[in-house]
C-alpha cells in the first residue's frame, strides 16, 4: 500500500509533548486525527491509523505522520 506523508504543523511545547508520549509507546489522538484529516482533504482513503515519524526541526515545527492509503483505482 502506498504512503502519505503528512506535516502538521505546530508548536514546540506540543511537538515535545507528542514526541515524548511517542517514546512512552502512547498516542496524542489530536494530531494522530489531524493527520487522518489531512489524507481525507487530500482526496485519499487512509488504509490504517497515522504512523508518528518524528518532528522536523524547522520554524515552524512540523510533526511528520506516515499514513498507509488505499491505492486509487482506475
Amino acid at each position: 500500500m502506498p504512503l502519505i506523508r503528512v506535516q502538521l504543523e505546530s508548536d514546540r511545547t506540543t511537538a515535545r509533548k507528542v514526541l515524548e508520549l511517542h517514546q512512552a509507546d502512547k498516542v496524542h489522538r489530536p494530531s494522530r486525527e489531524a493527520a487522518l484529516a489531512q489524507v481525507w482533504r487530500r482526496g485519499r482513503t487512509p488504509a490504517g491509523e497515522p504512523i508518528f515519524v518524528g518532528v522536523s526541526n524547522g520554524e515552524p515545527v512540523r510533526l511528520l505522520y506516515d499514513v498507509e492509503v488505499y491505492p486509487e483505482t482506475a
